[in-house]
């Protein structure tokens, strides 16, 4: 009898406990997740993709191993099992670690998807085996979340015999073998009961994913099998759990809810889908805001990312508007403009690509060996690069239309073009492809630096620039910067630029007036083919912040720097200029260019014209409001006929006209 008192007592105790412990749990309510208090709680994440499931596109090694069993076999080709062991290893311990942790919490996001993979907790052929290693990962990654107050989401990203038939999921076979085996339906139900007891009272760990995008054509294109094993789990998880939320995700890399149940089979689910390469409209998710409505349940956006700047601003403006949480994918990867943090490729680590892809000479154990755990050590938190435009973009310009400075570009000083403000486009830059909108679309041509639309690459001017140019210009795009004036004077401003022809202007404004006049870029003889170029001369410019406009009125060229030139400290030294002048043309005749300079005492509206002899007008050469200054046009007759014509300025009531020669 004792003894059966006793253990109604420990259960009644346990149970109580539970309760308890669990007073601090997310919960679905209706179509919002909400903490204990009630208050809705709009889940901004990131996940730590590659770090317990590697995937070939984010280890460079896509085109030869595509799934982390392929990447092993290949690493075990070189260093043989041990070493492999002892690289997965460091790997397990350095990729992710509580200082990344701690980051991510002092960005701002609340939450942290956390991509498992089934092999690193469970046997895939014998029920009721675990590793214990593998857990101990969890826990003391629910330990550094607990400690920063941000949530961790579990996500099955592999599960046994693979959900779909990509490297994602690490398929062995290209199939999706979770569908056809039951035994690898009751190792994923067995899994998800282990997880859930084992993490039933943590407050911390902001619910279950319980398998990430299903890609699987089931017969009469029913989703019903689907559904039906995440209700079988649903149940095993609440006989241990009842407290969760559960997330379920749709067919076809989660954006296919067909088929659901007309009511759904329990009161804490969440539908998560993902959103990948296309538009930041509402009517990309209609679909999803009606499924919400239909059965009064959040969404939350598990999976996005992998685009531009701009497209990650307009994604989370989205989400925010209709309340959905989102997580962005991935927080680290190597060699990536588009992520959080990264670490560029290394020396021995790229030899090591060439060979596994090309062939050749094997390296030795030893060079594989360090060439493989120096990358682990680049991609430590502490090495790793911060690709802090991608910060700016997910937390500053959300709803926030100013730009700030990506760098401090001192004046006087050289300011590297690729150091444009960071903002939304349109705002700190005008490019015109700026984001990728479906697959087969690409937002940059560059990859390198950063991750707007403008166009980066990796530069020959590594003497005079930080080593990138902006390439790829083209017709009606700018760029705009924050200069630092120091010091009150009167500057001229020079540009490093490359091209293939002389098509390429320039046009520089500062604070919203132009300055000088259309610059035009000279042909280098290549795009890599570097010299310099005069620009704006006598720019005076007081000490303190200015905003400078690069606007390109023609393509045809790269830019690497831009140069401001300190001529004199004292702005009263500077030519005074009380009258209007146009001079005449330089040379006259011409053959066909010319150089027309004129100035202006005042600001004003300018126009220049080109008027025949017949006194007919045959071009507009300037129409533009300046600001005073001397100014500098250089004129290309190429396309007229050899005469007498004549060039008209007018500002005011200023009219000075001059006559031109061409001779062909």
């Amino acid at each position: 009898m004792i003894k059966k008192f006793l253990t109604v007592f420990l259960l009644l105790c346990f149970v109580c406990c539970s309760v308890l412990l669990a007073e601090g749990l997310l919960k679905a309510n209706g179509k919002n997740i909400v903490n204990p208090k009630g208050e809705n709680i709009l889940l901004r994440g990131i996940n730590l993709g590659n770090w317990l499931i590697q995937e070939g596109y984010m280890m460079q090694t896509s085109s030869f191993a595509n799934t982390e069993t392929e990447l092993r076999h290949k690493i075990v080709s070189l260093i043989g099992e041990a070493n492999t062991n002892e690289f997965y290893m460091l790997w397990k311990d350095k990729y992710i670690t509580k200082k990344d942790i701690d980051q991510i919490a002092k960005w701002g996001f609340n939450s942290i998807r956390l991509p498992l993979h089934f092999a690193k907790l469970t046997s895939k052929d014998q029920p009721n085996v675990f590793y214990e290693e593998g857990f101990a990962t969890i826990d003391s990654t629910l330990k550094w979340c607990e400690q920063n107050k941000i949530y961790l989401i579990l996500d099955l990203h592999a599960a046994p015999g693979s959900q779909n038939g990509g490297p994602i999921s690490d398929s062995q076979d290209g199939k999706a073998g979770l569908w056809t085996n039951v035994n690898y339906q009751n190792r994923t139900i067995d899994l998800w009961k282990k997880i859930a007891e084992r993490y039933a009272t943590e407050e911390w760990v902001g619910g279950y994913d319980l398998i990430n995008e299903t890609a699987y054509n089931f017969p009469n294109n029913n989703n019903a099998p689907l559904w039906d094993l995440m209700i079988k789990i649903t149940n095993e998880i609440r006989k241990v759990d009842k407290n969760h939320i559960v997330f379920i995700e749709g067919n076809w890399y989660a954006t296919d809810f067909s088929a659901l149940p007309s009511k759904l089979w329990d009161d804490n689910l969440v539908l998560s889908f993902h959103k990948y390469w296309n538009q930041t409209d509402v009517g990309t998710i209609n679909y999803l805001i009606n499924l919400r409505n239909q059965y009064n349940v959040p969404l939350w956006l598990g999976e996005t990312g992998e685009n531009s700047n701009a497209w990650f601003t307009e994604c989370i403006e989205l989400m925010e508007k209709y309340d959905i949480g989102y997580c962005f994918w991935p927080y680290k990867k190597i060699e990536s403009i588009s992520g959080l943090t990264t670490a560029p490729v290394s020396p021995q680590y790229q030899s090591l690509l060439n060979y596994w892809k090309n062939g050749g000479t094997k390296p030795s154990i030893e060079f594989a060996k360090n060439a493989l755990f120096d990358m682990v050590k680049r991609l430590e938190f502490d090495n790793c690069i911060i690709n802090k435009d991608v910060v700016d973009a997910m937390f500053r310009s959300v709803n926030n239309s100013t730009s700030v400075p990506y760098a401090d570009n001192k004046v006087p000083g050289v300011i590297n073009a690729v150091n444009y403000d960071m903002g939304k486009q349109g705002v700190a830059y005008s490019d015109k492809v700026y984001k990728n909108t479906s697959n087969n679309e690409a937002y940059n041509s560059g990859w390198s630096y950063r991750n707007d639309g403008v166009d980066i690459e990796k530069s020959s001017d590594i003497f005079y620039s930080n080593g990138y140019n902006v390439g790829w210009i083209e017709l009606g795009e700018w760029l705009n910067y924050t200069l630092n004036v120091e010091t009150t004077g009167v500057y001229d401003l020079n540009f490093r630029v490359a091209g293939a022809n002389s098509n390429g202007i320039i046009i520089v404004r500062i604070d919203n007036e132009m300055v000088g006049d259309f610059i035009k870029v000279p042909n280098t003889g290549g795009y890599q083919s570097w010299q310099y170029m005069a620009g704006v001369k006598g720019l005076k410019l007081t000490s303190g912040t200015h905003k400078m406009q690069l606007q390109f009125l023609a393509p045809g060229f790269n830019l690497s720097t831009i140069e401001f030139s300190l001529i004199t400290t004292d702005v009263e030294d500077a030519p005074e200029l009380h009258e209007f002048e146009l001079e005449q043309n330089y040379p006259n005749p011409s053959n066909p260019t010319t150089t027309i300079n004129y100035q202006l005492p005042i600001a004003g509206h300018v126009s220049l014209k080109l008027f025949d002899a017949l006194g007919t007008e045959v071009m507009e050469i300037v129409n533009e409001k300046k600001s005073h200054g001397r100014y500098s046009v250089n004129f290309d007759g190429s396309k007229l006929a050899s005469g007498i014509y004549f060039y008209k300025l007018t500002s005011g009531i200023y009219s000075s006209i001059k006559k031109m020669i061409i001779l062909k």
